[in-house]
């Protein structure tokens, strides 16, 4: 199993940045793609941003598209979404999520939250 730790979140005023983290542990040789998604209040959770484990290759939504990057440190099976010029409907409790199993993800972390002011 795969244990996610994530890290960074906070309050921030809209323009601002901030650098969130995810630590994995355990059997992280199992992953094919790691990934942050968040869930703002009264929505539904959305898709943020994906790296493939090898290769790496990114993927974006659309709606942080331009102002989010994806990255990843394999010594240290940790990876970063750095999120620039931010704006309110950023806020969300951001979450980890790892696919060991090929096609979906399927292991998550407990989530951090973000909250940007006007």
């Amino acid at each position: 199993q795969v244990q996610l730790v994530e890290s960074g979140g906070g309050l921030v005023e809209a323009g601002g940045s901030l650098r969130l983290s995810c630590a994995a542990s355990g059997r992280t040789f199992s992953c094919y793609a790691m990934g942050w998604f968040r869930q703002a209040p009264g929505k539904e959770r959305e898709f943020v941003a994906a790296i493939m484990w090898s290769g790496g290759s990114t993927h974006y939504a659309d709606s942080v598209k331009g102002r989010v990057t994806i990255s990843r440190d394999n010594a240290d099976n940790t990876i970063y979404l750095q999120m620039n010029s931010l704006r309110p409907e950023d806020t969300a409790v951001y979450y980890c999520a790892v696919d060991t199993v090929g096609d979906d993800f399927d292991v998550w972390g407990q989530g951090t939250r973000v909250t940007v002011s006007s």
